[in-house]
């Protein structure tokens, strides 16, 4: 069994679940999402707490999906309730963003800037050099921080990239430090 499919998940208060037709909706004060259950699972709603089961024995494609299935709803109930947030930190010289309207233009050192249209559910936030996204969704949040730090990724020599706020660059020695240590 899956330490965390037998975990139930707590249902917060303001936030509504719904089982019908093999999905799970869930709704909160932000929002509404969705999620097809896998046809080896069990899903039930009692006393606050939504219960996910397996239907069969934990071969290994239900146990691959189980502990999944509770994390998802976990991270569902959460986002309806509370939302996610990811920031991204811009670093070098001229490196600077900006939102218009629902989209973020970036301008990280090519000829142009780049524009970067905000998903459904997603809305952008820049303060100084910090760049805040945020939504209802865990993976769209994810997805799109990871897709806004892919056009110009941290480079190990001086550091300049869109980085994840706290994430720690390895640094290289550049051409002149190792050329001082040779001789």
């Amino acid at each position: 069994m899956s330490k965390i499919g037998k975990i139930p998940v707590i249902i917060k208060e303001g936030v509504t679940v719904s089982i019908n037709n093999g999905e799970v909706v869930v709704s909160g004060p932000k929002g509404t999402l969705v999620y097809k259950i896998p046809s080896s699972i069990d899903v039930k709603t009692e006393e606050g707490r939504i219960f996910v089961t397996p239907q069969k024995e934990l071969q290994d494609t239900v146990r691959a999906v189980y502990g999944l299935t509770r994390a998802i709803l976990a991270n569902m109930v959460k986002g309806v309730s509370e939302g996610f947030q990811k920031k991204l930190e811009l670093t070098g010289v001229g490196y600077r963003a900006s939102v218009m309207g629902k989209d973020l233009s970036v301008s990280v050192g090519f000829s142009h800037p780049v524009k970067i249209a905000a998903p459904e559910g997603i809305q952008f936030a820049v303060l100084e050099n910090t760049i805040v996204i945020t939504g209802i969704d865990k993976v769209l949040v994810g997805n799109t921080a990871a897709s806004i730090r892919a056009i110009r990724p941290p480079e190990p020599y001086k550091g300049k990239g869109i980085k994840y706020a706290g994430e720690k660059i390895r640094r290289k020695a550049g051409k002149a430090a190792k050329a001082v240590g040779s001789k």
